[in-house]
């Protein structure tokens, strides 16, 4: 998120509980979508405020609440480009957040504005890279569920291009299987260099196709296992676009454990480098120190603790407890932390992250 969104996003994390307090997360993009049918869907929304407010709450209040909805959704930007609209309405606070990301419908009303619902809400955009790859050659796609396109690289793709750059010796080697070998790893380490600075561009999950053969030989010597979700098996160099969207129908049909494998992959490769903790205390302790940039942890995973002397430590709750120190889930406030410093934050399965206690944070350095 920008620093504009996470000035903003702020106000709503300190804003006073009070109840009513109305989250509305839509879908937005009025260059896209026609205003007709954004506006019915913010319509449907506010008919099921009005009624549970109506259900639930004094009169006042209620009516209170329904005036700032109905004039926020009055002075909605339709001018933007962002994907989504957020807005958060208490009879004592109101604010309206346009944002980048693709999300989910959500309504919420409750006692204060929960910042864990909007990463809830984040929807992902099936978008993900290929790797193909074949004796002679290599070609590169980016994917998602409308298009296929292929990306040119500066780096030649064929494995002819590196001939001239293998060593006299072998060159000039009689064994001619060797010579081969010793080609073919030459180009598939060239083609591992692409995906160095290629991977820093997409953060998107890497699919690997290519015989058997190849896919061992680039399995031992890639530098990128971390970013690839699946190997698949086959030879597919000369395949057509939509005979490749086929071949990958089935391996990205579960999105969900795509991201899941690929947060993963992150979370151990931070691991390798040093810069993962796991564990409420330590997450909580460097996203303090603002040093949080992708926080992952199980939905419904809760951590009630109360503060030390020092900011960055905290404790779990004993009974009794001191209530000026008392941290009613340090979990959405880590996430609060981590969102307002620039970092970003996934939510996985339960049970998932047993090995890193269900939280784990990859540090910016």
């Amino acid at each position: 998120m920008n620093p504009v969104v996470q000035s903003e996003l702020k106000e709503v994390m300190e804003a006073v509980p009070y109840r009513p307090a109305v989250s509305i997360i839509i879908p937005f993009d009025p260059k896209m979508r026609p205003k007709g049918v954004i506006m019915h869907s913010l319509k449907l929304a506010v008919d099921k405020v009005k009624r549970e407010l109506e259900a639930n709450y004094p009169n006042d209040l209620g009516k209170l609440v329904m005036q700032k909805l109905e004039a926020s959704i009055k002075n909605l930007n339709f001018n933007t480009y962002k994907n989504s609209v957020a807005i958060y309405l208490s009879p004592l606070f109101e604010k309206v957040l346009y944002l980048d990301i693709l999300v989910e419908e959500k309504i919420i009303i409750d006692e204060s504005f929960e910042i864990r619902d909007l990463v809830y809400s984040k929807k992902h955009q099936h978008k993900y890279l290929v790797l193909l790859l074949s004796g002679t050659e290599s070609k590169i796609f980016l994917g998602n569920s409308e298009d296929f396109v292929r990306i040119i690289s500066n780096t030649p793709e064929s494995v002819s291009a590196y001939i001239n750059d293998v060593p006299e010796r072998v060159a000039n080697f009689s064994d001619i299987s060797k010579r081969k070998e010793v080609i073919t790893d030459k180009f598939l380490h060239y083609m591992d260099n692409v995906l160095d600075s290629l991977l820093k561009s997409y953060h998107m999950p890497l699919f690997v196709l290519g015989t058997d053969k190849i896919l061992g030989h680039f399995k031992s010597i890639t530098h990128h296992t971390a970013a690839i979700v699946d190997y698949i098996p086959g030879n597919y160099l000369e395949s057509t676009i939509p005979e490749l969207r086929a071949v990958l129908a089935p391996h990205i049909s579960d999105w969900k454990k795509i991201i899941e494998s690929d947060l993963l992959n992150k979370l151990e490769e931070a691991a390798d480098k040093k810069k993962l903790v796991s564990g409420m205390r330590d997450v909580w302790r460097e996203a303090v120190n603002h040093k949080g940039k992708l926080l992952v942890v199980e939905k419904n995973y809760m951590y009630a603790a109360e503060h030390d002397s020092h900011p960055d430590t905290i404790h779990p709750i004993l009974e009794p407890y001191n209530r000026f120190s008392y941290i009613k889930d340090a979990v959405d406030d880590v996430i609060e932390k981590v969102l307002e410093n620039g970092g970003d934050v996934e939510f996985v399965d339960e049970g998932l992250l047993n090995r890193y206690h269900q939280i784990a944070l990859v540090r910016y350095y």
